[in-house]
């Protein structure tokens, strides 16, 4: 065994980690000069939380209305299609609508 791999097994030995949990092995292995690196929590954009938000109330609402969800499996591909088309018509009618109000 190489004297860097002897250090290391020698530093684990007198780890706390190895005294309180010495049937569970750690995660990561250290050997001696790995750099630490800590990883900084992602930025969150707060209009892609609050439209997560949304698609989660949406979905409760759907559930609780139709007692099913998306994962469904009593619609074929066209029975899909024909919920888009209906979905986008809607939208077309509220664009619509708004667009009427600017004027």
């Amino acid at each position: 065994m190489g004297d860097s791999r002897k250090k290391f097994e020698e530093m684990n030995e007198n780890d706390l980690y190895w005294k309180s949990n010495s049937t569970k092995p750690p995660i990561f292995k250290h050997y001696p000069g790995d750099i630490e690196v800590t990883m900084d929590e992602p930025k969150k954009d707060s209009y892609v939380q609050l439209v997560k938000s949304k698609f989660e109330q949406r979905s409760q609402t759907g559930i609780k209305k139709y007692n099913t969800t998306l994962e469904r499996n009593d619609l074929d591909l066209q029975d899909w299609l024909n919920h888009l088309q209906e979905e986008l018509m809607d939208a077309t009618l509220y664009i619509e609508r708004l667009k009427a109000e600017l004027k």
